[in-house]
């Protein structure tokens, strides 16, 4: 049969017994022309069970829904390369979950490793979880995924390939549903894919996200890729040219080509360097791939090459890269270096051979195709889930906190330091010697006061560099701290200390609630939950919990405060409801003023309506990325409040992929006269009246208010932030086009 993947049947005119036969005979191509043992038999048989259990039901696209396991079951074999086993799993993976047959079932037909896979890759009902955890029910199934996967890899294999599929057909789910189901892809799918070697499969998957977050920045970049393919390939046909002969006198059998970065990291670079895809250097690279032969040295051949090319042009040393001899964290290996092409533009190389490459696109799949003994294990996996199992050690940390911890672990290359001893320990990339007293020992790192990197002291925020020998100090006094989160960049280590604060902050709790509950015992007033929840409301805590810990660590002396508080209140009618709600009356504090929708009424299905003006407003706008109408933005309903983010704000990826059922689509309303904080970033050369000239043109030109002006001038150059309030993400984009085209700028660009 002719080799065909992925299929798209959305506009086939195939019948449905059709597709189905189609897309099966595939999945068995695939599977009789993999390196695994032909099972074909036990395949038929999940097949048909399948079909069975899942008879009659289709998918948002219309197909009959057996298509999707099939699907999956095709990128698990083809694309990632698993056997039988995971095949089977991947095409019963949703049986559980969506029809009335058990985990028994499963078992008694396919054995016990099939059920436990497809258990694992079962989601938690949401009513087995308690009220607590039911805000984080996506962060349940994540833990959950991640516990299985510990005992078996491919659960968290066939779940990347399941979420694959789902992203390639994301196009026929309601909005809300997208992006809940990106926020989760680019928060932990692909960062997964990216630790686990598949980094085909991650790309996919990034541009995917980015296809669907920002369609038209997406479709701008794809257009512009295409417009430059013509002056890119008379760009590599100068390069080239001269390299062919120095490489055929090496008599090396080896393909050169060109890689264009994706759409997704051009627009990450873009936004990260505030600039426009013309100055984009990089936006392709030369990869040059080479045969392996009988006695050929990888490494010689990489800077044998190397050595050929830099002969011919010049070489940014600062640039070069070899992860040949010491391969990145998830095993990728080439050698990178980046030289001054024929043109004057900056080139990147990237040498490899063909196994090199095919384990670099294909992660595991191209890995246990040249296992000589078949055992479908890694040694960067293995060691991968060896960091996960410490993290499972500590089984009372919050799921939404797992999460975070977790995510720590996924990206960034390591570097490797030495103990005093002069033993290696490979930590990430801007890892503290906190992160190096925690990897020692967790009771080194709770006690660590200082270390001295090189015989120097440095503190406990030191950023440690590749190479660096370390020596911890320690003292039996020091106990851990919040501010040490920031320093810290190891999984474990952040657990850890996650730790020790959830256990110091139960004690102060619980302190702090034995000292509220004896003041209004001594003051002869009612210990009722809600009279307290009323006490925590003065002090500006939404929990009587918060008000317990800041009691609790002394940031509040109920006694003095209490009163203070009270007494100073502007308002007669709150005093008295609060006074009366302490001796046990029934009225209560003034509610506040309702928002123009009550959350009670929101429809998540639908798109919300972002409406404001000078007086109210139903919704707040996020402190950590400040967002504007007009933004593309994403809602989340969070203490009775609706919450607008940014789509690229982290926090927002992070309650996507946490709290999607809160998550609301959004559409901008009518905003009125409001108006928002902004700020822009203006660099320049400074002369006389550049200040004044900047202002004319913000204030007089656009009526923009300033808020705060902060600038610096440095060797006749002038950079800094101006604070605005203004109306909508276009008014200062508008803004910020106008004063580029002023005399002696040369640059602005919205920082928020």
């Amino acid at each position: 049969m002719e080799d065909i993947y992925p299929v798209d049947y959305s506009n086939s005119t195939l019948s449905d017994e059709e597709m189905i036969q189609r897309e099966y005979d595939a999945l068995i191509y695939d599977y009789e022309h993999s390196n695994h043992r032909k099972k074909v038999e036990v395949i038929q048989r999940a097949f048909t069970f399948a079909r069975m259990a899942h008879e009659g039901v289709r998918r948002k696209s219309g197909e009959p829904y057996i298509m999707h396991p099939l699907a999956v079951a095709r990128i698990v074999c083809r694309e990632i390369g698993l056997g039988s086993t995971s095949i089977v799993s991947t095409l019963l993976h949703d049986v559980i979950e969506d029809t009335e047959y058990t985990e028994e079932d499963i078992e008694q037909l396919f054995g016990p490793k099939v059920a436990q896979i497809v258990v694992g890759l079962t989601k938690i009902s949401s009513e087995i979880l308690t009220e607590r955890n039911i805000e984080s029910l996506q962060a349940e199934n994540f833990r959950k995924l991640i516990l299985t996967m510990n005992a078996d890899i491919r659960v968290i294999l066939i779940k990347i390939a399941d979420r694959l599929h789902n992203m390639r057909t994301l196009s026929s789910m309601p909005e809300h549903k997208k992006l809940k189901i990106t926020g989760e892809t680019l928060y932990i799918y692909a960062p997964l894919a990216h630790r686990l070697g598949l980094f085909a499969i991650k790309t996919e998957l990034e541009e995917l996200v980015f296809k669907h977050e920002h369609p038209k920045a997406y479709e701008d970049i794809c257009n512009q890729i295409i417009d430059t393919e013509q002056s890119r390939a008379e760009l590599f046909k100068q390069f080239s040219t001269p390299v062919h002969p120095l490489l055929k006198a090496r008599g090396l059998d080896y393909e050169m080509k060109t890689r264009v970065k994706s759409c997704y990291s051009i627009w990450k670079k873009m936004q990260k360097k505030q600039i426009p895809f013309q100055e984009i250097y990089d936006l392709y690279a030369v990869r040059i791939i080479f045969e392996e032969t009988p006695g050929l040295n990888v490494k010689e051949t990489c800077w044998g090459i190397y050595t050929d090319i830099t002969s011919l042009y010049r070489v940014n040393n600062e640039r070069t890269r070899d992860w040949v001899a010491q391969p990145k964290s998830n095993g990728y290996r080439a050698l990178h270096f980046t030289v001054m092409g024929p043109t004057g533009k900056w080139i990147e190389v990237q040498v490899r051979s063909r196994k090199m490459d095919e384990i670099d696109e294909r992660g595991l799949a191209a890995h246990w195709k040249y296992k000589s003994d078949g055992v479908e294990e890694d040694q960067e996996i293995t060691k991968f889930l060896d960091q996960i199992s410490e993290l499972l050690e500590n089984p009372d940390s919050s799921a939404m906190d797992f999460l975070d911890t977790i995510k720590l672990n996924l990206y960034g290359d390591d570097i490797m330091v030495f103990t005093p001893k002069g033993d290696p320990i490979t930590l990430p990339h801007e890892s503290t010697p906190l992160d190096f007293a925690y990897a020692l020992h967790s009771t080194l790192g709770q006690t660590c006061i200082g270390a001295k990197v090189n015989h120097k002291l440095v503190p406990l925020s030191h950023p440690l560099q590749s190479g660096d020998q370390v020596e911890i100090i320690s003292s039996n006094n020091q106990k851990p701290s919040a501010l040490w989160l920031k320093y810290v960049k190891t999984a474990k280590a952040k657990s850890k200390i996650n730790e020790f604060l959830r256990v110091e902050r139960r004690k102060l709790i619980s302190q702090g609630e034995e000292s509220v509950i004896n003041y209004f015992e001594q003051h002869d007033l009612s210990v009722d939950a809600g009279h307290m929840d009323l006490v925590a409301a003065l002090f500006g805590f939404h929990k009587r919990e918060d008000l317990f810990y800041a009691v609790g660590s002394g940031t509040v002396n109920l006694v003095e405060s209490l009163y203070k508080r009270i007494k100073s209140s502007k308002s007669n009618r709150f005093f008295k409801s609060v006074k009366e709600a302490l001796i046990g009356k029934q009225e209560s504090m003034p509610k506040p003023t309702e928002s123009i929708s009550q959350i009670s009424e929101i429809d998540y299905k639908k798109p919300y309506l972002l409406q404001s003006d000078a007086i109210k407003s139903n919704y707040v706008m996020a402190d950590d990325c400040h967002p504007l109408p007009g933004d593309e933005v994403v809602a989340f309903v969070i203490d009775n409040q609706v919450v607008v983010h940014q789509r690229t704000c982290t926090e927002a990826m992070r309650l996507k992929s946490s709290t999607g059922n809160k998550l609301l689509s959004t559409i901008w309303g009518d905003q009125g006269d409001t108006l928002f904080t902004g700020s822009i970033m203006i660099e320049g050369i400074d002369s006389k009246g550049i200040l004044n000239g900047i202002v004319q043109v913000i204030t007089e030109d656009f009526l923009i208010n300033i808020a705060s002006v902060q600038l610096q001038t440095q060797d006749g150059i002038f950079g800094g932030k101006v604070g605005l309030e203004v109306h909508s993400a276009e008014q200062v984009e508008q803004l910020c086009a106008a004063l580029k085209q002023a005399p002696g700028i040369s640059n602005a660009y919205r920082i928020y």
